[in-house]
């Protein structure tokens, strides 16, 4: 039997590598699924990879720090398919790497407001819509457990999306509603090279190779085995889990 049989996700930041493979792999548990990401041509680029028929998923573009792309990307799933089982928010960016002092606001402002405000409301637009007993999975990372100098906004957005998740699960647990973290280390993608291409010009030496020193698996994640680990959160396999930091990471924060 299928893990997500007939069951509405929402996933997004869709067409960056995690949430395309979580997609995919809700897809393939039997889930009907909207992918949101800010761009519709990369979300038409996106799908074309999806290996399922095409009835089973939809598009929507939306700038998930916008009240109203939010309301409207839950509007469209639940009146295509019904109450919403899973929201995956997932989407997020990096922004500078610099020392506090040096640290551009306007930076620090868009990584919040992406990173924490965007877990916020589609928590608060996605909660109503959402079928009792559903799963709320956000995306915070290996640094929002721990910390690292030149990236203060990213460091501060992943440790606030844990914060907020502990709040919506106590809330999310009258109905039922599972809310937990997925926290992934360095990834094999592009989101993680442009980080490290930049971090290799501070720390003066190949960022890649330092990062894999690291991490006691010696070596990245790939996106279908985070996607995997989402898998888990937003089945009935971790039914009696809420509230909880999945690290996915490679034991990078031992």
């Amino acid at each position: 039997m299928k893990l997500l049989s007939d069951k509405v996700c929402v996933v997004t930041g869709a067409a960056g590598s995690i949430g395309l493979a979580s997609a995919n792999v809700f897809l393939q548990q039997g889930a009907k699924v909207l992918l949101v990401d800010r761009e519709q041509t990369a979300l038409e680029a996106a799908v074309k990879t999806l290996e399922a028929p095409a009835d089973q998923y939809a598009i929507k573009a939306a700038d998930v720090t916008s009240a109203s792309d939010t309301q409207a990307y839950i509007d469209v799933a639940r009146d295509k398919w019904g109450a919403i089982d899973v929201l995956f928010a997932n989407a997020g960016v990096n922004g500078s790497i610099a020392p506090i002092a040096d640290y551009p606001e306007a930076d620090f402002d868009q990584v919040m407001c992406v990173n924490v405000k965007g877990c916020f409301l589609a928590t608060k637009y996605g909660f109503p819509a959402m079928a009792d007993g559903g799963s709320v999975i956000y995306t915070s990372s290996v640094v929002g457990v721990t910390a690292d100098p030149g990236i203060c906004a990213y460091a501060t957005s992943k440790h606030a999306v844990i914060g907020l998740m502990r709040v919506a699960a106590k809330e999310g647990a009258q109905r039922k509603i599972r809310v937990n973290v997925i926290a992934p280390g360095p990834i094999d993608n592009s989101f993680q090279a442009d980080i490290e291409e930049r971090l290799s010009t501070v720390v003066g030496r190949d960022a890649t190779e330092m990062l894999n020193e690291m991490i006691p698996l010696s070596r990245h994640g790939r996106p279908e085995e985070i996607a995997q680990s989402v898998l888990f959160l937003a089945s009935e396999a971790s039914s009696f889990t809420t509230g909880t930091v999945l690290m996915a990471d490679g034991g990078m924060h031992i």
